[in-house]
């Protein structure tokens, strides 16, 4: 047997790749809801192999080296509190985040591009407060005329979000795959219906 691989983990027969680990900070909250703070399961090894993180639950399945053995981590906890950021990136996922991946015109979902209120040939700027989401169709027709003279609606004023807005929005998208070790720490803090 090869020594040399006795530190390093290896992979069993199963497909470890769908063994993501879902990433807490030290207060149990997600770092983030969409995209959801996932680490790949070596990611997850590693991090708890130089004590960064806490182990809370794992997957019945697991990988060995030549001289142990490690059921892989499904939830695990920074053992260090993150600062969440307190201003919202101004990127093109957090726009379409914000307005919920809605065009603000017609109401569409879908594929969506954006759309300046106020065009930028008209001295627009790319802001928070003049950039909405808007399906292809909805940006063709209002082109470089105001929202009045296109004779559209908004469907809301556009806002700069906090973070904290983001990641509430974040919520309403949950991945395609949720385990089900999971449930327990993604929605804990959401409000109960009365």
């Amino acid at each position: 047997m090869n020594t040399e691989f006795s530190s390093e983990f290896v992979r069993s027969p199963s497909n470890l790749q769908k063994c993501p680990a879902l990433v807490l900070n030290a207060d149990f909250r997600p770092l983030s809801y969409f995209p959801l703070s996932l680490w790949s399961w070596q990611d997850a090894v590693k991090a708890a192999y130089l004590d960064r993180v806490t182990i809370v639950a794992e997957y019945d399945e697991v990988v060995h080296s030549p001289s142990t053995e490690i059921r892989i981590p499904s939830v695990i906890v920074l053992r260090d509190f993150v600062q969440p950021a307190k201003m919202a990136a101004f990127t093109r996922f957090n726009l379409f985040l914000r307005d919920e991946f809605t065009c603000q015109y017609c109401g569409s979902k879908g594929d969506m591009t954006f759309d300046h209120v106020v065009p930028r040939a008209r001295g627009g700027k790319t802001t928070w407060q003049n950039v909405v989401a808007s399906c292809s169709p909805c940006n063709l027709r209002k082109g470089s005329k105001s929202v009045r003279e296109a004779n559209m609606k908004l469907r809301q004023q556009p806002i700069e979000p906090s973070s904290s807005q983001l990641l509430n929005s974040g919520r309403r998208f949950p991945p395609n795959h949720l385990h089900e070790s999971w449930m327990d720490f993604l929605y804990w803090d959401a409000e109960l219906d009365a």
